[in-house]
């Protein structure tokens, strides 16, 4: 039988007291109302659109929103959120609503619409939502009180989209092109789709559920036949010796395009979807393929408690230094297979992640810091911490769902929602509100914190897909084409195989602490952070005539060094200045030895400056009519104040300095004393204008980029250098607007004449800020606006050494060195640097040398990605939509229009640079 496979009733074991079934039964409510807050504002505000925006309380329509690139291929103009969350209204008790909903799906939504979907996004959504919701009917139908007018007509939607998704699968490996027209099929590039070459392990390998069951359903054989096509091209396509699979694969050839192998983004629903249609279908091919997999990804992935990426071909060779947020599910999987002790302690690493930040960041080091800052409300950690609860009947895992929890509702609730957050750090927000957090996360934190006799079925009877949707376990004896049994190899049906598949965690673990006893030396390991290694540098390398950290972009003699030495420099248009070392330009062999070291010297003092990269602060409008809702995401200084340090931060009315450069003495030093200067970049340094304010008698400076247009949603972090001497004596906080959020700032100022900010590390709770004054507002206001680091592509050199000078100081830069440097690499790195005290707006000449300058730029490793896009294929990441903020309640002051048109300009301005990310999906 295969039902043994879920029911991991783990030993009731507790350290300390255990959670009182009141205190259970509390939380489970509070996880109902949180999901009435959601699902109601997705149907008074978003319904038919595909997903709600929580921020401006409106749907997202594809087409009519600003593009946000690959990630939109998850809408397809089919009441997205709706079906994705037809099963969870069933398991939290809301038979009435689901009835509702599945009226709805049957009347409102169309599958041939003439659009472009994702076919892994639409499948695991869409399909996997009305599977579902077909199955949640059949079983209220057989209870003989709900649903008896039910015909099936739930399946046969899915069995249409089947059919529209099954063009797709048309290529000679059987692997299924990323994207499909749902009206039209495959057709070209005139309906984008049929040119692909290439799709994620994961898009390809996560069809056999959804697939397998819509033919042991409908009983035709054509979908499961596909989906185990499929799976079989890919096992035949893994690297033999490590018997691990790549990110990236060309769907018709098999090559693979990234051979970087680990957990997450890009892999992880594969290895999930092998162990689960072993449960689902019973066939122990599926069950021996993922131990051989299991036994690679423990031997070469699992650095307990880490999970780092790795070459395929040298699977001893790390590919990465960082971890996404989508291997958070592996626990939970492992607790599936019956490895508790490694999901313990992964598990553990994450909840202290968590801790530290809130939510688990997109992305985070070996070390625990924020590598990317946003999170899209995922749910992976909320399942593996059910998962563990179930294994375990650990209490701690209940208090790591009220964690969850309670920073649900403290940081990303708002008015018409819960938003994504755009930056942990800042706690900023970003106006999506995916369908997988109705249809995940509220499973797992209700089933959480339920007793049986709170469901209305038996879950055991029933496997979650990769979206969570409930397919019934007896699809297993259902009639099926005997022929798709795939080809297997008698001597690879080893016992050996099938070890730790049906786990007793009562007689694992008898002792109660052994969880514990686990967590305690990771929790002490998160606490710790370990330190990076120095970069290493070759002993005995001599110096250059120019050192790269004496070098300034604006010094006419260090260009004339630079040309000696072959190197030029460039001032691109996006304000970045780009070095690049041509060794046949140089004056003598000498000079071009020198040119070589001085690039390489410059590429290790940018790594050296990566450390001491600041993160984000936050600017906070905290007078009416904003009280607090409106947060814009700043640069830091490299002096003055440290608004981390604070407690509150610095808080006060702003003023426009004059002159408004701040670069000589101010005039209306009357106004400014007591208040936060306003004044632009340019002219002169930072440290000069802070000091002229501070003279002046103000509290605190926020400089406004002199660049129109720029954005932080599409400019790196800008971080203000000092001077090039001593800044102890400058004592107040410098914090640095693009122009865009500058521009909010400014005309508030011009409609509402008095504008009080907080400047802080990142974003207060309005009780924090207010402490109990009388600030008659709607509950749960929105926090708006922040930025997301982003990164550039590769630049392309042939024959040279390039570096990049940024001077606009993004958080991630890629190295790039070519022939001359004596290291063999792979690929041609690219670097990106900044002279280490120059700062100038972005520009395509140098400035004089009395502006100013801008710190040096960060190098990122050679081994990592672009973008979140890039590295994420089994969930879009990367959307950069700007947030309009909400008024509070009561307050018809038309006057405000101006700076909510403002605000979705602001938006509009995005869409050429969204376009430009990518993502796997």
């Amino acid at each position: 039988m295969l039902l043994f496979s879920l029911m991991l009733l783990g030993a009731l074991c507790s350290l300390g007291q255990a959670m009182s079934r009141e205190e259970k039964t509390k939380l489970r409510n509070q996880v109902v109302e949180m999901f009435d807050h959601a699902y109601q504002n997705y149907m008074d505000h978003a319904y038919p659109a595909d997903e709600l925006m929580p921020l401006t309380c409106r749907g997202r329509v594809r087409g009519l929103e600003p593009s946000r690139g690959d990630v939109d291929d998850a809408l397809g103009m089919f009441s997205l959120t709706l079906i994705d969350t037809l099963d969870t209204l069933v398991l939290l008790n809301k038979t009435t609503e689901f009835e509702a909903a599945v009226r709805r799906v049957l009347t409102d939504v169309r599958l041939d619409n003439d659009i472009v979907v994702s076919v892994f996004e639409t499948n695991i959504r869409v399909l996997g939502g009305l599977l579902g919701g077909h199955s949640m009917a059949v079983m209220l139908k057989d209870g003989g009180q709900h649903m008896q007018w039910y015909q099936d007509e739930l399946l046969h939607m899915a069995k249409e989209l089947g059919f529209r998704l099954l063009p797709a699968f048309n290529t000679s490996s059987g692997l299924p092109y990323p994207r499909v027209n749902l009206k039209h099929g495959v057709r070209g590039p005139e309906t984008r789709t049929g040119t692909e070459t290439d799709t994620c392990t994961a898009c390809a390998g996560t069809i056999i559920l959804e697939f397998a069951a819509l033919s042991r359903f409908t009983g035709d054989p054509v979908f499961e036949a596909h989906a185990r096509r499929a799976l079989d091209f890919l096992w035949e396509k893994r690297q033999r010796n490590s018997n691990l699979v790549g990110t990236t694969i060309n769907i018709h050839s098999g090559e693979w395009v990234r051979r970087d192998s680990g957990v997450g983004a890009g892999i992880d629903s594969y290895y999930e979807y092998l162990l689960k249609a072993y449960v689902l279908l019973g066939d122990d091919l599926f069950l021996e393929r993922f131990n051989i997999h299991y036994a690679s990804i423990m031997k070469y992935i699992s650095q307990p408690p880490l999970l780092l990426d790795v070459h395929i071909h040298k699977p001893l060779l790390p590919a990465r230094t960082w971890m996404d947020s989508l291997l958070a599910f592996f626990p939970g999987l492992q607790v599936l297979k019956g490895d508790i002790r490694p999901a313990i302690e992964t598990h553990e690493m994450l909840y202290q992640v968590t801790k530290k930040h809130n939510f688990l960041p997109e992305a985070f080091t070996t070390d625990f810091r924020v590598h990317w800052a946003q999170h899209p409300l995922r749910p992976e950690f909320a399942e593996s911490t059910y998962f563990l609860y179930k294994a375990t009947g650990d209490p701690y895992y209940l208090e790591a769902g009220r964690t969850i929890l309670d920073n649900l509702n403290r940081f990303a609730r708002v008015p018409c929602g819960f938003a994504a957050m755009k930056d942990v750090r800042t706690g900023s927000h970003e106006d999506r509100m995916d369908s997988f957090f109705l249809a995940e996360m509220f499973k797992y934190l209700f089933l959480l914190f339920a007793d049986a006799e709170d469901l209305p079925f038996d879950v055991e009877d029933y496997i979650f897909t990769t979206e969570a949707h409930l397919l019934p376990l007896s699809l297993s004896t259902a009639p099926h084409a005997s022929s798709l049994s795939s080809n297997r190899t008698s001597e690879e049906l080893d016992d050996s195989n099938f070890d730790w598949t049906c786990p007793n965690t009562r007689l694992l673990f008898p002792d109660p602490a052994f969880p514990q006893n686990l967590r305690e030396p990771i929790r002490s390991a998160v606490d710790k952070s370990c330190p990076r290694p120095a970069p290493y540098r070759e002993p005995g390398m001599g110096r250059p005539p120019l050192r790269a950290q004496d070098f300034m972009a604006n010094n006419p003699e260090h260009l004339e060094l630079l040309r000696r030495m072959g190197v030029s420099l460039i001032h691109l248009k996006d304000g970045r200045v780009q070095l690049v070392q041509h060794a046949t330009q140089a004056v003598s062999a000498v000079a071009a030895e020198d040119g070589v070291r001085f690039m390489q010297e410059m590429m290790e003092l940018s790594s050296q400056q990566q450390k001491e990269q600041l993160p984000p602060r936050a600017i906070q409008i905290v007078s009416h009519p904003f009280f607090g809702r409106v947060v814009l995401t700043a640069g830091p200084a490299q002096f003055g104040i440290d608004l981390s340090k604070s407690s509150t931060g610095v808080r006060g009315f702003v003023i426009v300095a004059e002159p408004y450069s701040g670069c000589s003495e101010i005039t209306n030093a009357e106004y400014v004393q007591g208040h936060i200067a306003l004044l632009q970049r340019g002219q002169c340094m930072f440290a000069e204008k802070a000091r002229h304010i501070q003279k002046a008698g103000a509290i605190g400076g926020i400089v406004i980029d002199d660049n129109e247009g720029s954005s932080s949603d599409t400019a790196p972090l800008f971080q203000m250098a000092g001077d090039g001497r001593s800044t102890d004596d400058v004592t107040l906080p410098l914090l640095f607007l693009f122009h865009k959020e500058g521009n909010i700032l400014l005309e508030s100022l011009k409609e509402y004449r008095e504008v009080e900010v907080l400047m802080s590390d990142k974003a207060r709770d309005r009780a924090t800020i207010f402490k109990g004054a009388d600030v008659q507002e709607a509950e749960g206001g929105c926090l708006t606006e922040a930025t997301t680091p982003t990164s550039f592509e590769p630049i392309a050199q042939s024959q040279m050494s390039t570096l990049e000078l940024d001077e606009l100081a993004p958080e991630d830069v890629t190295p790039l060195q070519e022939d001359v440097s004596p290291v063999d690499q792979d690929t041609s790195p690219t670097e990106e640097v900044r002279p280490p005290e120059e700062e100038a707006s972005p520009a395509e000449e140098v400035r004089p040398p009395e502006e100013e300058a801008s710190p040096a730029e960060e190098v990122r490793p050679p081994e990592e990605e672009a973008s979140p896009a890039e590295a994420d294929s089994a969930q879009p990441k990367e959307e950069r939509d700007s947030e309009k903020r909400e008024e509070p309640e009561g307050d018809t002051d038309s006057s405000s229009q101006s700076v909510d048109e403002l605000l979705a300009d602001w938006r509009e301005d995005l869409e050429a640079f969204q376009q430009m990310e990518k993502d796997e999906l």
